[in-house]
């Protein structure tokens, strides 16, 4: 029996996703790819924007589109919200919510003995405990891994639809985290992603410390491996909580802080609880240690009441943050959250005018980053093979998705060249770099394709590219 996964929405979606392939492959099951054909579609879905609802919708129909006598079941964040609706798409059978993508296996199971069709949501408001998956084996054969520690949110900000999908806030046991991490290590995984709907509320249920203590202990396991925090909320953590972080040599120089907007009007109308000068004394932390402490940031434009002085603030923000990336999102309304209502919406055009000024102020924010680190050494966990350093573009070529997200690689070897077709000397060889991460998140070009085990290796940084840099393995 073959089983396919498709997966929207955020990293934590990925990992539950990676936890359900290895419960299907320990009962037996083959895992397909998701364009094949499978006789079992699981669709993990998102509802973070009205979009994602409708592509949630748009692969679940595609699933059934690709062979019409499988059996579709479909979980995550739209079917938490919209349990009818995906009910009554055509081909569902199985309806799982968030907190019972662990008992997808068993359903599907229970579906080709009966042949009867079942429902499983629970109301968010009782969703109370973290429902374990499980320990993952690897994460897709990569040598990156999500690892996901937390469950749920109660921020509430006014444009946020995930608190009501996900629930209150749900810590994972501390042990079976590091557990897991051991595990991963020890198979080869060189960097592990911790992750998680808000990990700044790590450990405040458990009663047993925070994520800072919870770095503490995966810090002191054995191995070659890094770890890295996926993201924190200013809502959630200051400037001094941070300065903690910096204490533990294996933590990776990078930070997601979402800032969402630089106009404290406007961020007092999305109910984030801080200020811009509580985010600059976090910003203000990390480059005091490191001046060139990765941090990249989420950005809001057209928020409802948005004025062009609210604006001009984002832009200075993203400015004097010296941001390595930003991603920006056009507010677009989300029934169900009090901002939706709000009459102040701004125009779809003045949105689009803002969006497209606001990426060009963070390229070139971003590249003036990356200009500041030539020259540094800096730590590269090598991830595949690419053929053209500017653009990244896998070639698929042998080794070359060894690695995570996007994936990991192995030492980086000379300056060379692949010539696949025997044609050496007609003008068409190829010279293929080998690419990974910095430990403050530029994706960075070595000389020469992917080979031997993954590393994570030294690089001396001397060069820019389109969106990244071009560095030299220090042996």
């Amino acid at each position: 029996m073959r089983a396919a996964f498709h997966t929207l929405g955020c990293k934590v979606n990925q990992y539950e996703t990676e936890a359900m392939k290895e419960q299907f492959v320990r009962a037996g099951w083959e895992i397909a790819g998701e364009g094949e054909t499978a006789d079992v579609y699981v669709v993990n879905t998102c509802t973070v924007t009205q979009l994602a609802d409708r592509k949630s919708r748009q692969y679940i129909r595609r699933a059934r589109r690709l062979n019409p006598d499988a059996v579709v079941a479909v979980t995550g964040c739209y079917v938490q919200m919209n349990p009818e609706e995906a009910a009554s798409l055509d081909g569902v059978e199985i309806v799982c919510g968030t907190d019972e993508k662990g008992a997808v296996l068993d359903q599907v199971q229970a579906y080709f003995r009966d042949h009867e069709p079942s429902v499983r949501v629970h109301p968010t408001r009782e969703l109370t405990r973290y429902e374990s998956q499980g320990e993952i084996q690897e994460m897709d054969g990569r040598a990156r891994a999500f690892i996901k520690i937390q469950e749920g949110c109660g921020n509430f900000c006014s444009y946020c639809i995930i608190p009501y999908a996900r629930g209150r806030i749900r810590s994972r046991a501390p042990e079976e985290v590091v557990r897991e991490v051991r595990g991963l290590v020890d198979k080869g995984c060189r960097e592990v992603v911790l992750t998680g709907i808000n990990t700044a509320y790590y450990g405040r249920d458990l009663k047993t410390g925070g994520v800072g203590s919870l770095i503490r202990a995966l810090n002191d396991l054995p191995g070659d491996f890094r770890i890295r925090l996926s993201s924190l909320e200013p809502t959630e953590i200051d400037a001094g909580a941070v300065k903690e972080l910096l204490d533990y040599d294996r933590l990776c120089h990078h930070l997601h802080l979402a800032l969402q907007s630089g106009s404290d009007r406007v961020l007092a109308r999305m109910n984030r609880r801080y200020s811009m000068d509580d985010f600059r004394a976090i910003v203000d932390v990390l480059r005091s240690r490191d001046p060139l402490y990765g941090i990249s940031t989420d950005l809001i434009v057209g928020f409802p009441g948005e004025t062009e002085e609210d604006f001009q603030d984002s832009l200075r923000a993203v400015t004097a943050s010296a941001f390595c990336k930003v991603h920006v999102f056009r507010y677009s309304p989300r029934a169900g959250t009090p901002a939706a209502g709000w009459k102040d919406q701004v125009p779809a055009e003045l949105k689009k005018a803002r969006s497209a000024e606001l990426i060009q102020r963070a390229e070139e924010v971003s590249r003036e980053f990356r200009r500041s680190c030539v020259g540094a050494v800096r730590e590269v966990l090598t991830e595949r093979t690419v053929a053209d350093p500017i653009s990244g573009e896998d070639q698929g070529i042998e080794g070359a998705r060894t690695a995570g997200q996007p994936g990991p690689g192995g030492p980086a070897g000379r300056a060379g060249t692949v010539d696949p077709a025997g044609t050496a000397g007609q003008g068409d060889r190829q010279t293929f770099h080998t690419a990974g991460y910095t430990d403050n998140y530029i994706q960075t070009s070595l000389p020469g394709p992917l080979r031997g085990r993954t590393e994570i290796l030294r690089v001396r940084l001397t060069g820019l590219t389109g969106e990244g840099m071009t560095g030299e393995a220090i042996e």
